[in-house]
């Protein structure tokens, strides 16, 4: 059987189980994804685990996305970039790989929705938030050549994250760090607005990172990487003033999409995977 799970702390409310499992059935592969859920004083017992329990790969999620790095043998190079690991592959001899799958799933899930990226790049993005899920997500924009602009309340979190991955990125580096009271001068230069802040998740739905009185434009596109609700209250504002919004429900079934085609070596059944998702 090819074993795989999610590494975490706690582990109970993820749906990735109903979109891995949904996956395996439909392929016709004997795979099973399980629940794993790992103490912080155990992350290392639980990574050498995977090898001696025969696992083929594990997702991690928080608070684990560092602290599995220095038990891995090998990561790949977005994984060293955003600095953190949302996916494990066991190799045939043993070794444990780290990579991300974030940028890659946000990126795949953008061009799924038609988003303009080459247009993008004599434009900007914006970026709220200055995360584990805004390191991703920046890293995915800066390294196809969109100028990204990072907004924090705390700005020196923001050149924090800049300043990380510059090293990873061209010589022309797109990013830049800003302060949250230049939202309202950034705003309209932006065709791409993504929220990486968990402002308008559940339970606080009627919250919103963005303020009533700076108008979103026709032509932008906003990215909510809340999926829970599926309809934020970021998204109703946009959509008030004629702009394109989506939630991250698609960002989170591609980047497992990704993860599982690297642990099988097949396509995912991507439609039955977001259904599974929607229905769990």
């Amino acid at each position: 059987m090819l074993l795989t799970g999610l590494i975490g702390w706690p582990v109970s409310h993820s749906k990735s189980p109903a979109m891995h499992n949904a996956a395996f059935r439909t392929s016709g592969l004997d795979g099973y994804y399980a629940l794993l859920p790992v103490h912080p004083d155990r992350v290392g017992e639980a990574v050498a685990g995977l090898r001696a329990l025969g696992f083929r790969g594990a997702n991690v999620t928080v608070p684990h996305k560092q602290a599995v790095m220095p038990f891995l043998n090998e990561l790949t190079s977005e994984a060293r970039a955003i600095g953190a690991v949302n996916t494990i592959i066991v190799k045939e001899d043993g070794t444990l790989v780290g990579a991300n799958t974030d940028a890659f799933g946000f990126l795949r899930d953008l061009e799924a929705l038609g988003a303009p990226l080459d247009d993008l790049k004599a434009s900007a993005a914006l970026v709220l938030g200055a995360g584990g899920s805004a390191r991703a997500v920046a890293y995915a924009l800066a390294e196809r050549d969109i100028p990204t602009r990072v907004l924090a309340r705390r700005p020196e979190q923001a050149q924090a994250l800049v300043s990380s991955l510059a090293p990873h990125l061209p010589d022309a580096n797109p990013l830049s760090a800003h302060a949250w009271p230049e939202l309202a001068d950034l705003a309209p230069s932006a065709r791409l607005i993504v929220n990486c802040t968990p402002v308008g998740m559940v339970p606080r739905i009627n919250a919103s990172p963005w303020p009533d009185d700076l108008p979103f434009l026709p032509k932008q596109m906003v990215y909510d990487l809340v999926y829970n609700p599926r309809h934020t209250r970021l998204m109703a504002q946009a959509e008030a003033a004629g702009a394109r919004a989506h939630n991250g429900l698609g960002m989170l079934v591609r980047q497992g999409a990704r993860a599982w085609e690297l642990w099988t070596g097949q396509p995912a059944p991507i439609v039955v995977m977001r259904a599974a998702v929607a229905a769990a």
